[in-house]
């Protein structure tokens, strides 16, 4: 059964572009930035962020950005790391993307709001056009992210709002959920709900109920992360309140099992929630979070539910459709990716299982 998660078509809501460089790229571009690195082995430098990432903190986990964050700060560096995160996307077999990234966490060099989304944009459309060449088909659409400790949020709310048809596709918060709640950025939320931008929001990750309620107060569509909502799910599984209201309203969670270990919000992904949030009817999908501080994939993370918490392909065919309907493009396209490539791939899987 794990031999045919690669030949599946994925699709993957939540993979932050700061998180998913290439060791040997870090190293590269920290070179020519003059940036310290703990090493500059890549094979050395990808296990080290694996093993800080894996601390059992949210906070030491983001505190591996810093070196990530300061290779990123010219355009040819943003436009290289776009566009190897689609190569390497594609090569995993995902199909549509969304990558997610805070504009104003690039802006050390001089760079202005409007030149580092220019920059990740055109490494995107070059990264498609050379999958595309290889015979893989790919799309990838930008999530703008306002970093919650910061108060920006007005600005890059704009400036998803100016570029909504031009790669951008939606808005979120990430950083700490601890004393930074979604209501800090009222502003924000208010001016994307007039202009009919969906949100997704990071939340339920490291706070808990409280974290998720405020998230849907504000007006998410997603849930980045979400894992806490079985906090909200007694053993006998009943529903509380808030539980009821995320599962019966279909607001997706964007779970991702490896980064939920490394941060404490779950003990193995054989007892990840995941698996009885699936049972349960809620609107499960799967991502990655951040492949370099996981050293993971999509395709990862998919056998390991499939090796560890016994998930079959019908479990797979349903975590991708419902990425797929929740995806934050438009209707037609979502249709197009169903019919013409989710749908076919995995009845290819299903006829070939006996081969595997």
């Amino acid at each position: 059964m794990t031999d045919l998660v690669a030949g599946l078509p994925k699709v993957l809501l939540h993979d932050h572009l700061d998180g998913g460089l290439r060791p040997a790229t870090v190293v590269d571009l920290a070179d020519a930035a003059g940036h310290p690195l703990p090493t500059s082995d890549p094979e050395e430098l990808g296990d080290w962020f694996v093993r800080a990432a894996g601390s059992g903190s949210l906070e030491r986990y983001l505190e591996t950005f810093a070196h990530t964050v300061a290779v990123l700060q010219t355009a040819e560096a943003l436009h290289r790391v776009a566009r190897e995160a689609v190569l390497d996307l594609a090569a995993d077999g995902v199909v549509y993307a969304e990558e997610r990234f805070a504009p104003e966490q690039h802006q050390l060099g001089g760079l202005g709001l409007e030149q580092v989304l220019d920059a990740v944009l055109a490494g995107f459309a070059e990264g498609e056009q050379e999958a595309a060449a290889q015979g893989r088909t790919i799309r990838v659409r930008a999530l703008l992210s306002a970093m919650r400790q910061a108060d920006r949020g007005d600005e890059v709310a704009a400036l998803a709002l100016a570029y909504r048809n031009r790669g951008v596709v939606g808005f979120d918060i990430a950083g700490p959920e601890a004393g930074f709640p979604p209501s800090r950025l009222t502003s924000a939320f208010g001016a994307l709900r007039a202009g009919l931008l969906p949100v997704t929001v990071h939340a339920g990750e490291a706070a808990g109920l409280d974290s998720i309620a405020e998230a849907v107060q504000v007006g998410a569509c997603r849930l980045g992360h979400g894992v806490r909502i079985a906090d909200d799910v007694s053993a006998d599984g009943q529903l509380g309140t808030l539980a009821h209201w995320v599962r019966d309203r279909r607001i997706p969670l964007e779970l991702c099992p490896s980064s939920n270990l490394q941060t404490g919000a779950a003990a193995s992904v054989a007892d990840h929630p995941i698996t009885r949030l699936l049972r349960l009817g809620f609107a499960v999908t799967v991502s990655t979070d951040n492949r370099l501080q996981s050293g993971t994939t999509l395709g990862r993370e998919l056998r390991q539910l499939v090796e560890q918490a016994g998930w079959t392909l019908d479990d797979l065919r349903q975590v991708t459709l419902t990425a797929a309907h929740h995806a934050f493009v438009h209707e037609d396209e979502r249709t197009r990716l169903i019919d013409e490539v989710i749908t076919p791939g995995f009845a290819r899987a299903a006829g070939g299982r006996h081969r595997a």
